[in-house]
């Protein structure tokens, strides 16, 4: 048990907060105190959900599973996770306006929670990976504080080439209703 309490005093940790549409790092120093660096972000429309096709958000433990585009241009559009080679513009915006943006970044999140983000449940399938859920980048055209996704956690580019580079794969991330 003190391995536990040791390992959470030096490892960052991500809380997503759905109702303040938040998304905090909680960095430790070597004295075990925290440092955080609070973000807006825009989780599900729907809602929060764990179903598969819900488009909603799962609640609970998760971490990061994998850390996808590093190097690649702010802007640089991802469709199934590899790089289409454009560069979201409004004009592109315009071309694709039905589009399901996902830039500049993809944290690819897993969940924790057997039955709850993690395998499946009464319900079907209820596993964070296998939804592809995502911390990601988002046009900056598009509004934050507001639900507005399809389930996945939605940041402005410039704030998330920071976070990215600031966590690695293994780091919790735990979303909470508030």
């Amino acid at each position: 048990m003190t391995e536990l309490k040791i390992i959470e005093k030096i490892t960052p940790k991500i809380i997503v907060n759905i109702a303040e549409q938040t998304l905090t790092l909680f960095v430790p120093d070597e004295e075990g105190n925290m440092t955080n660096y609070s973000f807006s972000i825009s989780t599900a429309k729907n809602g929060i959900g764990s179903q598969e096709g819900s488009g909603c958000t799962p609640l609970g433990k998760h971490c990061i599973a994998e850390k996808i585009g590093a190097g690649k241009p702010i802007n640089s559009v991802f469709v199934a996770r590899q790089p289409t080679g454009e560069i979201y513009d409004e004009q592109l915006g315009l071309e694709y306006p039905d589009r399901d943006w996902i830039l500049t970044r993809i944290m690819w999140l897993t969940g924790c929670e057997l039955g709850l983000n993690k395998g499946e449940n009464k319900a079907g399938c209820c596993d964070t990976y296998q939804r592809y859920i995502y911390i990601h980048g988002t046009p900056d055209s598009e509004p934050m504080g507001i639900p507005l996704s399809h389930g996945c956690v939605r940041m402005r580019n410039e704030d998330l080439l920071w976070l990215f580079d600031q966590v690695g794969e293994g780091v919790p991330v735990e979303i909470v209703t508030g």
